[in-house]
């Protein structure tokens, strides 16, 4: 009886707690490898443009220190009225962006690449969160909590932020860090399809 081949290791190139869950619970063994880039936008550039070339150039960056694994980079991106909104800088900077969330509708751009060598595959996602209202006191509640500080647009759909969410249209996961079936999907593009708990070779 053959032996099934082995699949190259999986590193994911970031740091986010959340990312590294999302693929835990696919019952993938991986390491992590956070990429160091610069994260400027170009003049002109979209906030997807954006989203997705940092997710080519993480994954791209950690591909080129480990040729032999296939490395998956993404980047998330909250944008309301055209505008980025980040990280929060403190606490009165995230009451400052959940209160301009509340009772609105904003999006969520995720790019998510996979490499493997000098090859890259890259796609995006975008999802509409609608957001219930808030006042000032919920969301000072909220941001003593901790949960919103390391996070694009101060919040945590996976957390106590869920209860921030009114409506979601798209990818949840998107929304979460990382797009687990578009993954899979450019994983596979590679020769390597989800065999539930392990990646297995692709039939051609």
């Amino acid at each position: 009886m053959t032996e099934s081949p082995t699949p190259p290791p999986l590193v994911l190139a970031s740091q986010s707690p959340r990312r590294a869950e999302l693929i835990g619970r696919l019952g993938l063994q991986f390491e992590t490898l956070p990429a160091d880039i610069d994260e400027s936008y170009f003049s002109g550039e979209t906030p997807s443009q954006h989203a997705e070339r940092l997710s080519r150039e993480k994954a791209q960056k950690i591909a080129g220190e480990r040729p032999d694994a296939l490395v998956v980079g993404s980047d998330t991106i909250v944008v309301v009225d055209g505008d980025v909104l980040g990280k929060p800088r403190d606490v009165e900077h995230a009451v400052q962006m959940l209160m301009r969330l509340s009772g609105r509708e904003h999006e969520v751009h995720t790019g998510v690449a996979v490499a493997l060598g000098k090859r890259v595959e890259s796609s995006l996602e975008r999802v509409k969160v609608r957001f219930r209202a808030l006042d000032e006191a919920a969301c000072r509640e909220y941001v003593a909590t901790g949960e919103p500080m390391d996070k694009a647009g101060a919040y945590g759909i996976q957390g106590f932020g869920s209860a921030l969410v009114e409506g979601i249209e798209g990818d949840y996961f998107a929304v979460m860090g990382l797009p687990v079936v578009r993954m899979l999907d450019m994983i596979a593009r590679f020769g390597w399809r989800y065999g539930f708990g392990t990646l297995v070779r692709a039939e051609p």
